[in-house]
């Protein structure tokens, strides 16, 4: 089985994908896996770009195909923000929970229906000759007003699903795994593995 190198550190993001992946028929690895310890600074002005910078220098340092991602939040009232930021948002060493207070600070005298918000993803696959690929995924939802559930990670708690009637911090990982923007941005990765 053929090894599909996952460009991230964060724990959540891998659990993830190994759910979201688990029929591709390649063995998902982390950068751990491969003692490759590598700071790459997102430069780009979208998730595409910042994936694809991901991508192409993991996949390079490491000499295998290689797997990014950048996603994010972006809020209708914040015009787009946090956005390519999202997990920068506020500045550096905040956590999930900081963040997430912050922007419901500043969108406490925001009504329900100017909420609106969406969760964004692009999948970057990289291989070392410059090869590349993009997959996009969008989940369309609102910013509670408090958060709920303590699934997920990021704004997962405050990021409420209409058609769910809950937000991503109550949904379990399968849940979550069906209907997510990395799961539909997945599925078109797969289709293109399995191709």
């Amino acid at each position: 089985m053929p090894d599909l190198l996952l460009a991230t550190t964060n724990a959540g993001k891998i659990q993830e994908f190994r759910l979201l992946l688990k029929e591709s028929n390649y063995s998902l690895i982390s950068p751990d896996d491969v003692g490759l310890n590598l700071s790459v600074p997102e430069t780009g002005s979208s998730f595409e770009e910042n994936a694809l910078i991901k991508a192409n220098a993991y996949s390079i340092a490491s000499n295998h195909l290689c797997l990014a991602d950048d996603s994010g939040i972006e809020i209708d009232a914040l015009n787009g923000l946090p956005g390519i930021y999202s997990a920068r948002y506020g500045g550096e060493g905040l956590s999930d929970k900081d963040r997430i207070n912050l922007v419901l600070e500043e969108m406490k005298d925001i009504p329900w229906h100017l909420r609106k918000a969406r969760f964004r993803t692009s999948l970057a696959l990289a291989w070392p000759d410059g090869k590349n690929t993009v997959y996009e995924g969008v989940l369309e939802g609102f910013i509670e007003f408090h958060p709920k559930g303590t699934n997920g990670f990021g704004y997962d708690p405050i990021f409420y699903i209409p058609s769910l009637k809950s937000t991503a911090g109550e949904l379990s990982e399968d849940q979550k795994s069906q209907i997510s923007h990395r799961s539909k941005a997945a599925s078109q990765l797969l289709m293109f593995l399995h191709g």
